[in-house]
């Protein structure tokens, strides 16, 4: 693991590098970054500010960002698959189809967060926050739902094959209208 500033990743970033992977960026001020395409795979951000940060396309592939500030952040199409996110804070973030299969997600804050389309399997999204967010097409196939707050989400055409609602608050949610 390397540990970096985050104003070293950023000069590394705009002279052509991509590939950061296992660099320990814990509790870096990221906001605003533009760090698309970047890989990512394997680092430490736990803590980390990334709010409103462009990070689409990006590779965050078993990542630790338990607790990171993520909230706006573009992750539209990112690999975000066994990445550790509990606690993260994603409010209206742009997580349209990206995958975020084998994830932990348990207490995050989606609130508003766009995840259509979006690759959910065996997800942990335990007591979850999840109010508004829109998770129109995604495949929750198999993904932990315990206390999760759904309230007023958009699950149309969404796959929950297998999925654990156990305690989780609906009321509201947008389905299938032909179901």
């Amino acid at each position: 693991m390397t540990d970096m500033k985050a104003d070293e990743l950023l000069k590394n970033y705009a002279a052509g590098v991509r590939d950061f992977t296992a660099v320990n960026l814990s509790e870096a001020n990221l906001r605003e970054a533009n760090l698309s395409g970047a890989i990512l795979d394997r680092a430490t951000l736990d803590g980390a500010n990334l709010s409103h940060a462009n990070l689409a396309q990006t590779s965050l592939i078993e990542a630790d960002l338990n607790g990171a500030n993520l909230s706006h952040a573009n992750l539209s199409g990112s690999n975000l698959g066994g990445a550790i996110l509990d606690g993260a804070i994603l409010d209206g973030a742009f997580l349209d189809g990206a995958n975020l299969s084998q994830a932990d997600l348990t207490v995050a804050k989606l609130i508003q967060a766009n995840l259509s389309e979006a690759e959910l399997q065996q997800t942990n999204l335990k007591a979850a926050n999840l109010d508004g967010a829109d998770l129109s097409g995604a495949d929750l196939t198999i993904a932990d739902l315990t206390q999760a707050n759904l309230t007023q989400a958009d699950l149309n055409q969404t796959n929950l094959s297998g999925a654990n609602l156990d305690g989780a608050n609906i009321e509201g949610t947008i389905l299938d209208e032909n179901s």
